[in-house]
């Protein structure tokens, strides 16, 4: 072989080699996750850490590939359009959304911008998508099917006190699943015989007025519906803490309410849906369109029992409860 082909194919390796002669290294474009969360601080949240470990799984190392751009709405409904709108006109690459407010809050916000939806209970029913399979438009994600939760949770609340009469249900009636939820809770009470008072609760800064209502209807036991602004800082704790204070037995919806003293606990896990959030996210970023990703549901339905809160209230638990119960707190 002649020098002058010699020095050829070796100018030829070097252009093809990565980061060599003729091949420069293009910067990777770092991905902006856009956020809305009812939590001040995303960064704080609890399960954050499952989001970034299932997105480090899939080959997204956060700052280096992706950084989450979060608007909090702090939880109050009333905020909700003005913390949609600061979010989209950021114009990040996706935006993660969770409930039924707050997706609808963004769908009015941004047309174009794909969102992935965390636990909305009948997506389909909300007009957000146009069947689960081929979703079409510009949103996907994860389904809750919240039918019957509420009225399991209720069922639930009973077995654990079978002498209430009078059980409370807090609820916020600005959110469709708790007001079609009330009406299945209360057929359930009247054919138990049992009266249903409902208390509305619709921000944590009335946590104190709604025990007050609470005790002037004279509750014996009280059925909490699950909202958004209980899933950040203590509200659970200082909730379950003045339930007890009350000799109140309570039922409300996941793993982390039961474990902070709540009574009694049935639905789905955020912890289960959270995990699979980074399929979305990692489908979305490398350039599937949303609406052709399917919707998916829950596959599995948990019952938590916090039993060191049933010893403070003196109960002795069914033992079929505990013996079909996922978890018991002791």
């Amino acid at each position: 072989m002649n020098d002058r082909r010699l020095l050829l194919l070796v100018a030829l390796g070097a252009c093809a080699a990565p980061g060599g002669v003729g091949h420069a290294q293009a910067p990777v474009r770092v991905a902006r996750v856009g956020w809305l969360t009812s939590v001040p601080q995303i960064a704080s949240w609890p399960l954050l850490p499952l989001f970034t470990q299932g997105m480090r799984e899939l080959g997204w190392i956060e700052s280096r590939h992706y950084t989450i751009d979060s608007v909090s709405y702090e939880g109050r409904v009333d905020r909700l359009p003005v913390a949609a709108a600061d979010l989209a006109r950021r114009q990040p690459d996706l935006i993660i959304v969770s409930g039924i407010l707050p997706t609808r809050a963004m769908m009015q916000a941004t047309s174009t911008i794909p969102l992935v939806m965390l636990g909305v209970g009948d997506p389909v029913g909300e007009g957000f998508v146009s069947n689960l399979a081929r979703p079409g438009g510009h949103i996907t994600g994860l389904s809750s099917l919240d039918e019957g939760m509420l009225g399991k949770q209720f069922e639930l609340l009973m077995q654990c006190a079978p002498r209430a009469r009078r059980i409370g249900v807090v609820l916020n009636p600005d959110i469709p699943p708790h007001t079609r939820g009330l009406r299945d809770v209360e057929a359930l009470a009247q054919r138990a015989g049992v009266q249903v008072r409902p208390v509305e609760f619709r921000s944590a800064g009335d946590l104190e007025a709604v025990v007050a209502s609470l005790q002037r209807e004279r509750v014996e036991a009280v059925h909490f519906f699950i909202q958004p602004f209980l899933n950040g800082g203590n509200h659970v704790e200082r909730l379950a803490a003045l339930a007890l204070q009350q000799r109140w037995p309570t039922a409300l919806g996941d793993r982390p309410h039961v474990r902070a003293g709540i009574l009694v606990g049935y639905g789905w896990s955020v912890e289960d849906l959270v995990r699979r959030l980074p399929y979305y996210v990692d489908r979305i970023l490398k350039g599937t369109p949303a609406g052709e990703v399917p919707v998916e549901q829950p596959t599995r339905f948990y019952t938590w029992v916090n039993l060191r809160s049933a010893r403070a209230l003196g109960l002795t638990l069914p033992r079929s409860l505990l013996l079909q119960a996922d978890e018991v707190i002791e």
